[in-house]
């Protein structure tokens, strides 16, 4: 039953993921990874209100299995930040690879700071 919960969350994560970042990339004319940036914050966003509801109670393993380790497993990708930051660098825009990096780590953790915040405030 468990892995059943997490495929079905990474089939939503998955293409969301994909589809986000076309989406979004296709919007600016830069170099900077802007469709990463965007999938990897929600999804901190996202982990982050699901660990507070489950801190409060309000979200039981299955829901943690489903939409921490599924959905926001797949539609998150360190793999892809990692990729691109190092092209960046590799390509001389080294400037737009630091800044990847010191941005999405800062806005990473904000939004599952802010994530878990809004849902103590919601569930507490």
């Amino acid at each position: 039953m468990n892995w059943l919960l997490v495929i079905l969350g990474s089939a939503i994560g998955a293409p969301l993921r994909y589809l986000a970042d076309r989406f979004i990339q296709a919007r600016h004319d830069t170099l900077y990874p802007w469709g990463t940036f965007a999938v990897n914050a929600s999804g901190s966003l996202v982990l982050g209100a699901l660990t507070g509801a489950a801190t409060a109670g309000a979200a039981n393993s299955y829901l943690q299995l489903l939409i921490g380790t599924g959905f926001c497993g797949a539609l998150t990708t360190y793999s892809t930040f990692s990729y691109e930051t190092l092209r960046l660098a590799q390509t001389g825009a080294r400037f737009y690879a630091a800044a990847n990096v010191i941005a999405s780590v800062i806005t990473g953790l904000g939004a599952a700071f802010a994530g878990a915040a809004l849902a103590q405030a919601i569930w507490a």
